[in-house]
């Protein structure tokens, strides 16, 4: 019997607990093995007002396949929904505008498409870009913030940028490394572009054909990711152990050895092949003494944290004829006060099917930027706070019949300057290590599909590792 230890029992570790038991068959054994007492990871689906709402990842990239691939398989195709339609506004200059359309990440094509939310002076700055000496980013990399303040001005990444990835990252954009969180503008630079004008124009998708439907640019679970995640769970086979830690990592002989529990407890598992995927500060603990090199490499992976409010709103309640909102950085409510959240989904305007029980309006708040102090406040002041940013912006000040806060401490992996060297190195290092994998948001992306992806690809290395030559 072959045995495999999955360390993290997020999205990529339970796909990869799943693909390993289609590609090894029943006989395999695979124990998961999670710190904590749920499983899931940032997928989790809380009940407010007797309903299942996500407030973790709210929704898949549509355009990737992964997640869609993967419900199908499992049967859970009939689940999958999509937003409405409605458009998101922004919150910048002291007053709400339409999300522009013609942008690339909130980087515009155009001075004309970002008119009504940039001063005048931010304008003259982006129809002048263009005319700046000509960039040359072959092979190199640069921060998105620092960039793109050099050939747009400030407004553009406060206004446009950082509120669009803020949801994404958590952080700020001069923290970001451009290849990484922007690769089609990166692709664009490298095949020549001039400018950041000019490769956006390349980057931005073609328009849809008329008379064509436009295809759903993001997916969800009518009941919440907790259906894929239990779907997971139990297609896999796997013995899935909550509220494990894993302490210590080694190869010995043919095959690895965990240490598990705590100290004066200890336990020990021996595995012929290991999969981990949890974050960064983790994987370099369990790799400082197998895999030195890839353990210093997660080390340069700074993380970001964030909160997450659920409000559930009585169904009376009348929201814009808008999915949500985004807060540019430093806005203020008209009494002076700061912002506190960054953004607002109107979820029962976004998803016509998430309403509670009792017909509420749901709605979801993100609260960090990656700024010290912002989310040192208990969850009392945390919702004071959320609910005067949702009056200024919308007009809503009924009582909530139902909230939910979730705290992401360390939650969102910052992808910076080099960050794709950096995974480069790490993957390199893993791969000397035979029957040793490693998945999860810190590498490939921060979505759940890429998530998904990085999952699926450690579980078919390790099956042909397990398969031996040929």
């Amino acid at each position: 019997m072959r045995r495999v230890a999955v360390v993290g029992a997020g999205i990529s570790g339970l796909t990869a607990a799943y693909r390993l038991r289609r590609l090894l068959g029943e006989t395999a054994e695979i124990v998961v093995l999670d710190r904590a007492e749920r499983i899931g990871g940032k997928l989790h689906t809380p009940r407010v007002a007797g309903r299942g709402y996500d407030l973790g990842a709210e929704a898949f990239l549509a355009r990737r396949p992964e997640v869609t691939r993967l419900a199908e398989e499992l049967g859970l195709g009939s689940e999958l929904v999509h937003p409405s339609g409605a458009s998101a506004r922004i919150r910048a200059g002291g007053a709400s505008h339409p999300l522009p359309s013609g942008m690339f990440m909130g980087v515009p094509a155009s001075a004309e498409a970002v008119s009504h939310v940039l001063s005048p002076g931010a304008c003259r700055a982006v129809a002048a870009e263009p005319e700046l000496p000509p960039l040359r980013m072959t092979g190199n990399d640069a921060s998105l913030g620092e960039l793109l303040r050099e050939r747009f001005g400030a407004e553009v990444v406060e206004r446009l940028v950082e509120p669009l990835l803020g949801g994404v990252y958590g952080g700020s954009a001069d923290a970001l490394g451009l290849r990484a969180t922007m690769p089609g503008l990166a692709a664009a630079l490298d095949a020549g572009a001039k400018s950041l004008t000019e490769a956006v124009n390349e980057a931005m998708p073609a328009p849809t054909p008329r008379g064509s439907a436009k295809p759903p640019v993001f997916g969800a679970f009518e009941e919440g990711y907790e259906t894929l995640v239990n779907a997971l769970e139990r297609r896999s086979g796997a013995r899935v152990e909550r509220g494990v830690t894993v302490r210590r990592l080694w190869r010995e002989g043919g095959g690895w050895s965990l240490v598990t529990g705590s100290a004066a407890r200890p336990g020990r598992l021996d595995a012929d092949a290991v999969v981990l995927a949890v974050p960064a500060p983790a994987a370099r603990g369990l790799l400082a003494e197998s895999v030195p090199e890839a353990a210093a490499g997660f080390a340069e992976i700074s993380l970001a944290s964030m909160a997450v409010v659920g409000l559930a709103l009585p169904a009376e309640v009348e929201l814009p004829a808008s999915s949500g909102v985004l807060v540019a950085r430093g806005e203020r409510h008209r009494d002076g006060t700061a912002f506190t959240a960054k953004a607002f989904t109107l979820s029962s305007r976004k998803w016509p099917h998430l309403r509670g029980r009792g017909g509420e309006r749901l709605v979801r708040a993100s609260v960090g930027r990656g700024e010290p102090g912002e989310l040192r406040i208990d969850d009392a002041e945390l919702l004071r706070r959320v609910r005067a940013d949702l009056a200024e912006l919308t007009g809503a000040t009924a009582e909530p019949l139902d909230t939910a806060v979730v705290r992401w401490g360390g939650g969102l992996p910052q992808y910076g300057i080099g960050h794709a060297e950096k995974v480069a190195g790490i993957e390199d290092a893993v791969s000397r290590a035979p029957g040793l994998e490693v998945a999860g948001a810190s590498l490939h992306g921060v979505g759940v599909p890429a998530c998904v992806g990085t999952g699926e690809t450690a579980a078919v290395r390790i099956g042909g590792f397990l398969a031996g030559p040929g």
